[in-house]
């Protein structure tokens, strides 16, 4: 959901900028703040024992950042990092939710929110649980594609590299690489560019 940014504005907020590659929060840290992204993408993953780094979403202008956690108090599971250039409106735990409590539309659009997150979390259990690769990242392509609305048959432009379907999946580059050009052998996609169409 995204809020408007004259109100976040209004609660306090501030525009702030982050180089790619810069991280916004950390795991471990304790959320502070609401951040919505105004211009740019960022990718919430974790790093396991072994430094096998698992991305568990990609988040583009309008989304925010795990604004769950704003009302769990407790740390985040997860980094995140901006992926390309990014300008961030943050505002403050308190003024967020001095915001919820006086306008109830932003609340259920919130709640609305949450609710879809949860389904993606979901999902993407699911499609990790997947044994066979080609199975995984049809799967992915399908959510993904569904989720951002492109559908009646149109033609989607994957929007991560092999190395991020690897890490979102849950398998190696290689396989990845590999599972892909099968796909496109069996036409059930195209590549242009070293770009993926689904």
């Amino acid at each position: 959901m995204k809020i408007d940014e004259d109100l976040l504005l209004s609660y306090g907020a501030i525009y702030m900028d982050y180089a790619a590659k810069e991280n916004i929060f950390f795991t471990g840290h304790y959320p502070r703040y609401y951040f919505q992204i105004v211009k740019g993408t960022v990718e919430l993953s974790n790093v396991l024992e072994d430094g096998k780094e698992i991305i568990l979403g990609v988040f583009l202008e309008g989304n925010s950042l795990a604004e769950s956690l704003l009302f769990t108090g407790q740390p985040y599971p997860m980094n995140a990092v901006a992926k390309t250039d990014c300008t961030v409106l943050r505002i403050s735990r308190t003024g967020f939710l001095r915001l919820l409590k006086h306008d109830p539309a932003i609340t259920l659009g919130m709640l609305e929110r949450l609710s879809s997150d949860l389904f993606y979390q979901y999902h993407m259990h699911t499609i990790v649980a997947e044994s066979q690769p080609l199975s995984k990242i049809k799967s992915l392509f399908d959510f993904y594609k569904d989720f951002i609305g492109v559908n009646n048959g149109r033609v989607f432009k994957v929007p991560f590299t092999r190395q991020e379907i690897a890490k979102m999946v849950g398998l190696r580059v290689e396989t990845v690489v590999r599972t892909i050009k099968k796909m496109e052998q069996e036409c059930l996609l195209t590549i242009r560019d070293r770009k993926i169409y689904y």
